[in-house]
C-alpha cells in the first residue's frame, strides 16, 4: 500500500513502514553486501603498492584507469538501462564485479592488474546509472531522498565494519591475508543478483511507457536546465572527495602521517561512524531546505577534514598523527551524510523516465572523472613528496566547487532543488513486466 507523504512516520520505522516491499528487499542487505569492499576499499592501493611491489605513481595511475574505464563505458551502460531495464544492467554490473576482484587478488604481475582493473571499471561503469534508477523505479518524491540517504549510510555500514575487521587482519608481509578478503568481496558484491533473480525479478526499471518524438540521447540529457553544471560540481566533488578515499587518503596517512595500516582501517571506522549515527539526523534536517546550499555547508565541512589531515602531516609517525588522521575520517563523512541525498535526489528529480538511465550514466561518468583524476593527481604530487601541493589543490577545488553550486541554484527549479513541490507525488512507481 503506498503511503503518502505526510503521513511517513519520523525516524527508521517511520521510513521502513512507508517503502514499498521492493525497496526493503534491497535495502536489507545493503551492508552485508558492501563488507568485502570494506574490507578491501582502504587497502587496495597499499596492497598493489607494498605488497605486489608495485611504486606509489603506478598503484595510483591504475587506480585511476578503472574509472577511465567506467567513464568510457558508463554513458553505454546509461543507454542499455533505457532500453532494457535496470535490472539487467545491475545484474551485469555484479558478475563483472566478482570476475574483476577475483584477479585483483592475484595480481601478482601487471597484466593481471590490468585485467582487474578492466573488469572493475566495466563493474563500475554500470553502477551509479543502474543502481539509481533501479531505485527511482522503486520509491519517488520525498521517500527517494529519503532512501539514498539511507542507502549510503547502510553502504557505509557495511564498508566501516569491513574496514575494522581488514585492518585487523592484513599483513602486507602475508599476501595471503590481502588475497582472502579480495576473493570474499568477490562473493558478496553478487548478493544483489540473488533478488534479481528471485523476489525482485518483476521490477525492470525501465520507462512506463514509450514516445517516439521524445528526444532520447545524450544531447537531450544535457540540454536539460542545469545539468551540465551539477556534472561539472559532480566531478570537482568526486576530485577532492571519493576520488582520494581508494587513493590519496591511504597514501598521505601511511607516507606522509606515517600511521599504521591499523590507523587506516580505524579512519574508515570513524567515517562509518558518524555516517550511519548522524544520517536521519542529517535527512530531517536538510529536507525541505535547498539542496546546492546543503552542499555548500559540505563543502565548508570538507575544507575542515582537509585542514585535520594536513595537520597530521606535520606530526608523521606520532599519536597525534594517528588521532588527526582518523577525526579526517569523522569529519569527512559529516560532510558525506548530506552529498548523497542531495546529488542523486537532484539528477533523479528532474529526470524524465525515458532519459533516467541516461542522466545517472552522465552523472556516474562525471563521478569517476574525478576519480580518474584523483588518484593520479594524489600518486603523482605525494609519489614526488609534495604533500602540502596536495592538500592545497583539494582546498582550491572545495572553493571552485561552491561557485559552480551557486550558479546551479540560479539554473534548476526549486523542486529539483529540493524545496517542497505544490504538489509532491510520494506513491512508489515500482515498474513490472507486463
Amino acid at each position: 500500500m503506498d503511503v503518502p507523504a505526510d503521513e511517513i512516520g519520523p525516524g527508521v520505522r517511520g521510513f521502513w513502514a512507508a517503502l514499498p516491499r521492493e525497496g526493503r528487499y534491497l535495502l536489507s542487505t545493503v551492508a552485508l553486501q558492501h563488507l568485502g569492499r570494506g574490507m578491501t576499499l582502504p587497502f587496495t592501493v597499499i596492497y598493489l603498492h607494498e605488497v605486489r611491489g608495485f611504486s606509489l605513481e603506478l598503484s595510483g595511475t591504475l587506480m585511476g584507469l578503472m574509472a577511465v574505464i567506467a567513464a568510457i563505458y558508463g554513458p553505454i551502460a546509461g543507454t542499455f538501462v533505457d532500453r532494457v531495464g535496470a535490472r539487467l544492467v545491475v545484474m551485469s554490473g555484479s558478475v563483472l564485479a566478482s570476475i574483476g576482484t577475483v584477479a585483483l587478488a592475484f595480481s601478482s604481475t601487471l597484466p593481471i592488474a590490468l585485467v582487474a582493473c578492466l573488469f572493475l571499471g566495466l563493474a563500475h561503469g554500470t553502477g551509479w546509472s543502474a543502481s539509481n534508477s533501479l531505485i527511482s523505479a522503486i520509491v519517488a518524491g520525498r521517500m527517494r531522498q529519503r532512501y539514498f540517504g539511507v542507502n549510503f549510510a547502510l553502504l557505509n555500514l557495511g564498508i566501516g565494519l569491513g574496514g575494522v575487521l581488514a585492518g585487523a587482519v592484513v599483513d602486507v608481509d602475508r599476501p595471503i591475508t590481502f588475497e582472502a578478503l579480495f576473493l570474499l568481496d568477490a562473493v558478496l558484491v553478487l548478493i544483489p543478483v540473488m533478488w534479481l533473480l528471485g523476489p525482485l525479478r518483476h521490477v525492470h526499471g525501465r520507462a512506463a511507457h514509450t514516445d517516439a518524438s521524445e528526444p532520447r540521447s545524450y544531447a537531450a540529457v544535457l540540454r536539460r536546465p542545469g545539468f551540465g553544471w551539477i556534472l561539472a560540481v559532480t566531478a570537482l566533488t568526486s576530485t577532492v572527495g571519493y576520488g582520494q578515499m581508494e587513493a590519496g587518503i591511504p597514501a598521505f596517512a601511511r607516507t606522509v602521517s606515517q600511521v599504521s595500516t591499523e590507523a587506516v582501517g580505524l579512519l574508515f571506522a570513524a567515517n562509518t561512524a558518524v555516517i550511519v549515527l548522524l544520517q536521519f539526523v542529517v535527512l530531517h534536517r536538510i529536507e525541505g531546505h535547498r539542496r546546492t546550499r546543503v552542499m555548500m555547508t559540505l563543502l565548508a565541512i570538507w575544507a575542515v577534514s582537509w585542514g585535520l589531515l594536513g595537520l597530521s602531516g606535520l606530526l608523521p609517525g606520532t599519536l597525534a598523527a594517528a588521532m588527526l588522521v582518523v577525526a579526517y575520517g569523522a569529519v569527512f563523512g559529516l560532510g558525506e551524510t548530506m552529498l548523497q541525498p542531495s546529488i542523486p535526489a537532484m539528477v533523479n528529480d528532474s529526470a524524465p523516465d525515458h532519459l533516467r538511465g541516461r542522466m545517472n550514466a552522465a552523472s556516474s561518468t562525471a563521478f569517476m572523472l574525478g576519480a580518474i583524476v584523483g588518484p593520479v593527481l594524489a600518486g603523482v604530487l605525494l609519489g614526488r613528496g609534495l604533500a602540502a601541493v596536495f592538500i592545497g589543490c583539494m582546498l582550491l577545488g572545495l572553493v571552485v566547487s561552491a561557485w559552480m553550486l551557486l550558479r546551479i541554484e540560479r539554473i534548476v527549479s526549486p523542486e529539483v532543488n529540493g524545496l517542497p513541490a505544490a504538489s509532491p507525488s510520494t506513491s512508489p512507481r515500482t515498474q513490472r513486466a507486463g
